[in-house]
């Protein structure tokens, strides 16, 4: 089954060190449709803390789904290009974000 671009949208995410096992998680930014408690499946390099430390924010491709009738999450195809974003880059893309959704 081909995939469907017009399902994907450009997320902002960031990593967070969950508190439960230690490791790296990735999460949506706040400020956007995506609850920030929100699962988020991509790339396994992102939760790679040799590459990337706690608290790096990326631009992803994404698309709301669930599985099987299953809690709703956002899944990113690992082969997607990944847009890592300073703290202005992340700043701007969720405040042209806000004003595209009025």
């Amino acid at each position: 089954m081909a995939r469907d671009p017009w399902a994907y949208r450009d997320v902002a995410v960031e990593s967070i060190v969950d508190p439960g096992s230690g490791r790296l998680r990735i999460k949506p930014m706040a400020g956007q449709a995506y609850s920030t408690g929100m699962r988020v499946q991509c790339a396994r390099a992102l939760v790679d803390p040799e590459r990337y430390p706690a608290g790096t924010r990326f631009l992803i491709r994404a698309k709301l789904t669930d599985r099987a009738g299953g809690a709703p999450f956002l899944y990113s195809w690992h082969g997607d290009p990944v847009r890592v974003l300073d703290k202005r880059a992340a700043a701007t893309f969720l405040d042209e974000y806000r004003r595209r959704r009025i």
